[in-house]
């Protein structure tokens, strides 16, 4: 409707009249901060690991604070179309799948109707100790709480892979890892897998065009701040988030999406 307006006021050769840019303002300039976990325990706390307890807190600051947590879809479609996100709304991801986001991350987002995208390297699940099990991903799946996607096959370092290979050898390398992940993942669990977590943040534009020639309509990066319209949508900010950022820490990793 918004980008209808505009057309007809330039047909009138009146520019972007006040109403478009009111109605911009709160749509297509919305922004909506995407949160990454990866692992959690009930007691001890890591670099990348989160306290039950911390994380239970989290998401009553968010409830408290009248934020929204939204299925990541929501993301996608503020990126790539400009569909303005629902009043305060916030994206939950988790990377790698360490079994303890069964253990302790999924009894708190199924207690309180929590949606989650879990980014899944498949090489690990039901092989490494500590990962899941297909039978744990297909039952969070079963909860409709849980969207599982592509964090390539076995999470390497993009960066590291090319020095070390030829130009052709690299480029094979890295479409075996956006593809065949895709295709275990919707082979394992039915489901259908279009969105990419970048291993360790290493993205770039030739890395982006592989992305999109593996089949993905959106990848997210590791860099912090919201996602916004029209940002890339092969390289969409995600905020980490550790044991400390509860109460203010928090509030002020998600405020840029409340002042742009």
């Amino acid at each position: 409707m918004l980008r209808l307006k505009q057309i007809v006021c330039g047909l009138l050769g009146v520019g972007t009249c006040l109403a478009c840019l009111a109605e911009s303002s709160t749509s297509v300039f919305a922004d909506l901060p995407v949160l990454v976990y990866h692992r959690f325990d009930p007691q001890t706390a890591g670099p990348t690991t989160v306290r039950t307890s911390t994380f239970k807190a989290q998401m009553a600051w968010l409830a408290g604070h009248n934020y929204k947590i939204v299925p990541l879809a929501q993301v996608k479609a503020l990126v790539r179309d400009g569909h303005s996100p629902d009043p305060g709304a916030v994206a939950i991801t988790a990377d790698d799948g360490h079994r303890s986001i069964y253990t302790e991350m999924f009894p708190v987002i199924r207690e309180q109707r929590i949606p989650v995208t879990l980014f899944i390297y498949p090489s690990a699940i039901s092989r490494a100790r500590w990962a899941l099990t297909w039978d744990e991903l297909r039952e969070m799946q079963r909860s409709g709480l849980v969207d599982v996607q592509s964090h390539t096959y076995w999470h390497p370092n993009f960066r590291q892979e090319k020095a070390r290979l030829s130009p052709g050898e690299y480029h094979a390398f890295v479409m075996f890892q956006l593809k065949h992940s895709r295709q275990v993942l919707e082979r394992q669990l039915s489901t259908r897998v279009d969105l990419l977590a970048w291993p360790f943040g290493v993205v770039d534009p030739e890395l982006e065009e592989a992305a999109a020639q593996a089949g993905y309509v959106a990848a997210f990066a590791y860099t912090g701040g919201p996602a916004w319209a029209g940002a890339n949508r092969f390289a969409i900010p995600r905020i980490p988030v550790s044991d400390r950022d509860a109460g203010n820490a928090l509030a002020k990793l998600l405020q840029p999406a409340r002042e742009r």
